[in-house]
């Protein structure tokens, strides 16, 4: 996409274009993460971060393996023996 200039307003507002709101699927009401990255605002929505730490855990756990059940058998075994 082209780049847009637009305007701070008063407390810090910065209206996201339209097309631009579409393209990455934001709708009024939902959270978006803003990062300051080398004097830069990076914004992205919920989704795109919670899919970027999923592609980063992947490199180092299984597609097959659930951390989840490893903990609740690791929960239950401590309250079995404790």
């Amino acid at each position: 996409m082209d780049r847009v200039k637009t305007k701070v307003s008063n407390g810090g507002r910065v209206v996201i274009p339209a097309a631009y709101r579409k393209e990455l699927g934001i709708n009024p009401g939902d959270d978006v993460l803003l990062t300051l990255e080398e004097g830069e605002i990076r914004l992205v929505t919920t989704r795109q971060a919670v899919e970027r730490a999923q592609r980063l855990v992947r490199r180092y756990i299984p597609r097959d393996v659930s951390l989840s059940e490893e903990l609740i058998q690791e929960r239950r075994e401590e309250a079995a023996d404790g």
